[in-house]
């Protein structure tokens, strides 16, 4: 029968049926609750990403797998829980080796779009960069288990016709994968392993010759996507009346795009000059401080003591702090180095690489050249960043609007096709 019962949410009396699964009474009501391993078709609910976690009566659970019953009362907005959250969806991009502006899935992944609605700009927690097991030996199918989330999704729902799994868990622990049944894989029609792919809320399954079909601004959440707002001091940035704000700028372990997209403001430039002036930067060539600066923009991650020196020399020196970009946010395309030995990263460079000259098997080896650094750290493993602007490179009009809210302290909102992790 659909008996309706009474329940209480945030403090809000609402009618909704009986045993009905509470992430989708709430949706019926209006409030979101974000999921990532929730599907629809999947009953009953697996649970297993705890993303959707509420509080009923006072116990934390996943509304996905609670049933409605007469007068429960939920709290789903509360800060601690929101921080929940949020620290879960940070959490997997540290464990899960998400490097977005290299993924296949970019635009059209659930994980990243539930990170853009959540505002994350960078994880709390540091990367684990652990080298997972990726299959290629399905006739169509990637397994990319560096990606995978463990949602169980694809296990539960995509079968033979005859009823038999594709997906399985194997392993336990922290060791624990998905493992395709290459025989009953190749049962699958092209549509249904589309399906497979399209169903995985991450990169985790991909289809050979399937992939980057969609481009910019036509992908899923491009067109889903909803204004962001910029992050801003209580504060603007404390300067001598009729003088101008300082602007130091300096590129690490990265490829200068994101200096590139500074100046991809035109002539809006010249605006910007009318309130501060470049002091040690690759943009003015100054190669020292020559005075202190109220804002410091970091480019890139720290790959050699050159790069550690630098860094630290523009946290003494500079204000404000600001990492932009992917690489000096969470170490980027460099840190993908950080899956193998620094030994091995060498010799396959200078030695093995189809690349080196014949007979110079020799790794470089000087004083004057800076250490290189067993890992490449991101901006904040190393000193203290204030802000994070994400991207690869971040959009010019995120940046300067970032830089306009910490200098005059006011907010400037930043729209989604400003706002990109790739």
């Amino acid at each position: 029968m659909n008996n309706k019962v009474k329940i209480n949410i945030d403090g809000k009396d609402y009618q909704v049926l009986e045993n009905k699964r509470l992430v989708d009474a709430a949706k019926e009501n209006g409030i979101y609750i974000p999921t990532l391993c929730h599907f629809r078709e999947i009953n009953p609910s697996m649970g297993t990403c705890r993303i959707c976690t509420v509080i009923v009566n006072g116990k934390f659970t996943a509304s996905c797998t609670t049933k409605v019953q007469e007068g429960m009362s939920v709290e789903i907005n509360t800060e601690e829980l929101i921080d929940t959250r949020k620290a879960i969806v940070e959490m997997l991009f540290s464990e899960g080796n998400h490097f977005c502006p290299s993924c296949e899935k970019s635009g059209n992944c659930d994980l990243q779009n539930l990170a853009y609605d959540m505002g994350i700009t960078v994880s709390r927690f540091p990367h684990a960069f652990s080298n997972k097991f990726v299959d290629f030996n399905s006739e169509r199918m990637i397994m990319e288990s560096n990606r995978c989330i463990l949602c169980k999704r694809c296990v539960e729902e995509i079968q033979t016709t005859d009823n038999k799994n594709i997906f399985s868990f194997v392993n336990r622990g922290i060791k624990t994968r998905v493992h395709i049944d290459y025989e009953e894989e190749g049962k699958l029609s092209q549509a249904e392993a589309i399906h497979a792919m399209n169903l995985c809320p991450v990169g985790a399954i991909l289809i050979k010759g399937m992939i980057h079909k969609e481009p910019f601004g036509e992908r899923k959440y491009d067109i889903l996507g909803k204004i962001k707002q910029t992050e801003s001091n209580d504060s603007p940035a404390v300067k001598n009346e009729n003088e101008k704000f300082i602007v130091a700028t300096t590129s690490l372990a990265g490829c200068f795009g994101c200096h590139m997209s500074l100046l991809d403001i035109d002539t809006d430039i010249l605006d910007m000059l009318e309130i501060i002036e470049f002091n040690k930067s690759p943009l003015t060539d100054i190669k020292k401080f020559t005075k202190r600066c109220h804002v410091g923009l970091i480019e890139g991650g720290c790959a050699n003591t050159e790069n550690i020196e630098v860094l630290k020399e523009f946290r003494k020196k500079c204000d404000i702090l600001v990492a932009i970009g992917e690489c000096a946010v969470m170490g980027g395309i460099p840190a993908m180095r950080n899956f193998v030995s620094l030994k091995e990263c060498l010799e396959e460079a200078y030695i093995h690489g189809i690349t080196s000259e014949i007979g110079a098997n020799v790794i470089p080896n000087h004083e004057d050249i800076p250490k290189i650094l067993n890992n490449v750290y991101p901006c904040n493993e190393v000193v203290k960043i204030d802000y994070y602007i994400p991207g690869c490179p971040p959009n010019a009009n995120h940046i300067w609007k970032v830089v306009k809210s910490i200098l005059l302290g006011k907010e400037y909102p930043v729209m989604h096709e400003e706002f990109k992790y790739d």
